[in-house]
């Protein structure tokens, strides 16, 4: 079989790969939930790619990710449930729906009116499906809709917006760092008592507060985090690489040596 710029190659590729008999035992033994992790990872390698601007990478990650679509969907078609086509057909449909803007005639100039417009259409469509609807004992929150297995910062993110557009907001970034502090301040009283597990909760707090500090600043706090990841570990390397030079290892390195080569490092970064 030879490798092709139609996705029914790959399509075909999937499905020889499942099945019975004389496709791959690895990927025969998957389902939706072993696959799961893979297609979070190769989300992630996307992402990482586009950070480091490497174009070429990138190309071969959004690959690996559309692999996962297609593996996902063979599964799906192998139970009856729906096949790749239905995936097309699916997500075509909605986006033809979500942009009237475009598509049909409704007003949408802007970026601000388009989203306002695509979270609305949204909303409908929730509401058409049932989803708005539910048992009294679990009424509907305006809270609905965020995955449970989103990572951590993001979802805290997405359940703020949400919190948000209904008015339990702050309306100004300053109110969020008075609200930061607080929260340290707590961790220090548990600190105090010696209770970790209540200091452990109470950081959780400080990291909800600190993604709500980010959000009135207009950043993604996962993207702002994985640049201090970054710089953390370029400013480290540099740590070792110097300890290197003396023929140390960080092991062999007092704290207060590396404190002053990470200083070092911190200021040739800010010269360049």
């Amino acid at each position: 079989m030879k490798p092709s710029r139609d996705i029914s190659r790959l399509i075909e590729i999937m499905a020889a790969l499942r099945t019975p008999g004389t496709g791959c035992p690895w990927d025969l033994e998957q389902s939706f939930e072993t696959i799961a992790p893979y297609t979070i990872e190769e989300a992630y390698e996307v992402v990482d790619a586009i950070q480091r601007g490497d174009l070429g990478e990138l190309r071969d990650e959004l690959g690996d990710l559309l692999l996962q679509v297609v593996f996902h969907a063979r599964m799906a078609e192998e139970q009856g449930a729906f096949d790749f086509g239905g995936v097309v057909d699916a997500v075509t449909s909605k986006m033809i729906r979500r942009h009237p803007h475009v598509f049909a005639d409704a007003d949408g100039n802007t970026a601000t009116a388009a989203k306002g417009m695509w979270e609305q259409i949204k909303a409908q469509e929730k509401a058409s499906r049932g989803e708005a609807a539910s048992p009294a004992n679990n009424p509907s929150s305006a809270l609905d809709g965020v995955p449970v297995a989103m990572p951590a910062l993001t979802r805290a993110l997405k359940l703020q917006e949400k919190a948000g557009r209904v008015g339990f907001d702050w309306n100004d970034p300053r109110a969020v760092l008075a609200k930061i502090r607080e929260e340290a301040d707590e961790i220090e009283a548990e600190l105090d008592r010696a209770d970790k597990s209540k200091a452990a909760a109470e950081v959780g707090d400080l990291l909800f507060a600190v993604v709500n500090l980010a959000r009135h600043l207009s950043a993604d706090p996962e993207s702002i985090l994985r640049a201090t990841n970054a710089k953390f570990e370029r400013r480290f390397q540099s740590v070792e690489r110097a300890l290197s030079k003396l023929g140390k290892g960080p092991k062999d390195a007092t704290l207060a040596e590396m404190d002053a080569l990470w200083d070092q490092a911190k200021a040739d970064e800010k010269k360049l």
